[in-house]
């Protein structure tokens, strides 16, 4: 990747939290620190397990020494890499362990976006997968603190999920095709 297009990169992930995460309601949690500007978006250009595996450490090293009201979660997106869903998943596997071996369990999780995300029990067409597809590869870093306090703000946080697959199924493939279509478009 060029330097030129890490802004695209970053412009296109803001644009789909916006209009796809936020816009959609799939997450509660996300409006307040992505209104604030505390979510922070990198960009790893490196299509390598080792540059991606590094990039992660930077990442969570910048989380961690950062003021969570300046920086409060963090994605790490991967435009070059990954494209394999299965390759996807053996990286997230390690950089999970990674987050383990760091001393970081329970201080950090890392939610998954894949562009094919794929739940074990679901079709590959069904629309729910898309709770979890996103434009390129990337890895949510979120503080467990944080993500505590939010949830105590939402009432049934455990019907977030099953709503997120029922509007989703509602909009269709068709639906949530052209909406991601406007926002690649921007």
């Amino acid at each position: 990747m060029n330097a030129d297009t890490a802004p695209d990169v970053v412009a296109e992930t803001r644009a789909w939290i916006e209009k796809f995460v936020i816009g959609l309601g799939l997450c509660p949690f996300a409006a307040a620190p992505f209104n604030a500007g505390r979510v922070g978006v990198s960009v790893c250009d490196q299509d390598d397990t080792d540059g991606v595996y590094q990039a992660f450490l930077t990442a969570l090293f910048e989380l961690f020494t950062s003021d969570p009201s300046e920086l409060e979660t963090s994605l790490l997106v991967v435009p070059q890499g990954l494209a394999s869903f299965d390759d996807y998943l053996d990286m997230l596997e390690m950089l999970q362990l990674a987050v383990r071996e760091a001393g970081a369990e329970g201080m950090v999780q890392v939610a998954s976006f894949h562009p094919d995300y794929r739940f074990a029990d679901a079709a590959a067409d069904d629309p729910a997968n898309f709770t979890n597809r996103s434009p390129y590869p990337m890895f949510h870093l979120i503080r467990e603190d944080g993500l505590a306090a939010a949830l105590e703000s939402v009432a049934d946080p455990d019907a977030i999920p099953a709503r997120n697959i029922a509007r989703l199924r509602g909009l269709g493939g068709d639906g949530i095709r052209t909406l991601l279509a406007q926002i690649k478009d921007q």
